[in-house]
């Protein structure tokens, strides 16, 4: 009886192994869906990406406003009837005031040393 308990339990082994460790087994059914979670994952965040720009794309193939725009901030561009006024932050404003101007002063003509080698 002894014998036969034995030999059973290894059979079991036997087939057990396949169906955890085999290329078709549990541990890789597992890590195969965890790949394709992760590339749904992906996916779901590059069409989200394509779908932006692809409503970029038609924005400036059918309007003039997304042109604007990228050349209002990018490019600092206005248009003639516009006035562009920039406020200086706070920051800038605690800044002394430059001094005024003064006539440059008359600078004597020092001799220059001569390199070595020249």
């Amino acid at each position: 009886m002894r014998w036969l308990s034995v030999a059973l339990l290894f059979v079991l082994a036997l087939l057990q192994y396949p169906l955890w460790l085999g290329k078709g087994g549990w541990l890789r059914v597992w890590d195969v869906d965890r790949q394709l979670e992760q590339q749904r994952e992906a996916n779901a965040q590059l069409e989200a990406r394509n779908a932006g720009l692809d409503a970029e794309v038609r924005d400036l193939k059918q309007g003039f406003d997304a042109i604007e725009e990228r050349a209002r901030f990018e490019l600092g561009m206005i248009r003639n009837d516009e006035v562009f006024v920039q406020v200086p932050e706070r920051g800038e404003t605690a800044a002394a005031p430059a001094p005024p101007a003064e006539a440059p002063p008359q600078a004597q003509a020092k001799p220059s040393a001569k390199k070595a080698g020249r």
